[in-house]
């Protein structure tokens, strides 16, 4: 039996082609893999990102990045200002 670590990351790796996550996944579990991989290799910690730095780095792996940018925040992993100036990756 393989361990979770290895599990999830091939499980991760079936959601993306050519670097792209082919669609953003409906079951709560899955997104939440998904965001917290986008968090952790799309943006640095201790960064202050505008809005348009996020949408175009979550561009690079799909299109849809108003709803990624949202998920991520939903999720807490991007903070972002009370007048949405800027976005922060969360500490964790």
């Amino acid at each position: 039996m393989s361990d979770n670590g290895s599990t999830s990351s091939q499980g991760l790796a079936a959601l993306f082609s050519h670097g792209r996550l082919t669609a953003i996944p409906r079951k709560a579990a899955r997104r939440e893999q998904v965001l917290v991989h986008l968090s952790q290799t799309l943006f640095e910690p201790d960064r202050a990102y505008s809005e348009r730095e996020v949408n175009e780095a979550l561009r690079t792996v799909h299109e849809d990045c108003a709803a990624l940018r949202r998920y991520l925040v939903i999720a807490g992993l991007l903070t972002r200002t009370r007048d949405g100036s800027s976005y922060l990756r969360a500490a964790g």
